[in-house]
């Protein structure tokens, strides 16, 4: 699991891309651009609250600060990929301020990412993909309504908040938006509540740390925001299927 809303930010030319057995992703939105790749299996995905459901060779173009979110459904082997604008320039300031009507568009072949061994092979490949989306979909304006807006600012909260005391009564206190009037937004985009989203978030960042650190269950549990360890293991279960111990030694 990446920190997604980091990505972007540097306005630099940069590309990576990784490989994921089984995943889900809360909803979030970055800068950067976003490709999400079907190998195998199938994953419910949703982008602005449309939702799409990728097969194998599906590939998924998802615009700078659109949100999205993924879960799988039974099984699920799907590469991310995540660039810069700044990568595909020209397509970039064309399309700024657009998103596509269909962000989902299919591949003929499977694509070899581990060639792009330079950033001339890497453009190669992104402005193919750019291609194929213009010939299939048409776009339309972002519609930069102050909903959205303050969700970003909701959904940011949280990323610097969760590892501590995190509540929407403090998100309001600190927007300064009305509790009832944040807590109604928050479920009628997200169609989850905010406590729900933060139990989401923090065990997504428990799972990376379980797989990428040697931190102990109990460290990586405060580390996430969780100061009781039962709360931790019972939402660990609840979100995953596992529990922490489990999902560190799955392969």
């Amino acid at each position: 699991m990446v920190f997604f809303e980091h990505h972007g930010v540097e306005e630099t030319e940069s590309f990576q891309f990784f490989q994921l057995v089984n995943y889900n992703f809360p909803l979030h939105f970055h800068r950067a651009y976003e490709l999400i790749i079907v190998n195998e299996g199938q994953l419910e995905l949703s982008i602005d609250q449309k939702d799409y459901v990728l097969e194998q060779n599906d590939l998924a173009f998802i615009f700078n600060n659109q949100m999205h979110e993924f879960r799988t459904t039974g099984h699920s082997n799907i590469t991310i990929v995540i660039f810069t604008p700044e990568l595909i320039g020209h397509f970039f300031m064309n399309y700024k301020g657009y998103i596509p009507e269909n962000n989902v568009i299919h591949l003929q072949r499977a694509s070899d990412l581990d060639a792009l061994n330079s950033i001339y092979r890497q453009k190669s490949f992104l402005y193919d993909i750019c291609s194929t989306l213009v010939e299939n979909t048409s776009f339309v304006a972002v519609e930069n309504s102050t909903k959205t807006k303050v969700l970003h600012k909701i959904l940011l909260y949280v990323d610097g908040h969760y590892m501590h005391e995190c509540t929407l009564k403090a998100v309001s206190k600190h927007l300064q938006y009305d509790y009832p009037y944040l807590s109604k937004l928050f479920v009628q985009m997200t169609h989850m509540t905010f406590t729900e989203y933060l139990n989401h978030y923090r065990i997504s960042q428990a799972c990376y740390l379980l797989k990428n650190s040697q931190q102990t269950i109990g460290e990586i549990a405060i580390n996430c925001g969780y100061n009781n360890l039962r709360s931790f293991n019972r939402n660990f279960k609840k979100i995953t299927n596992h529990s922490p111990k489990q999902y560190r030694e799955l392969q």
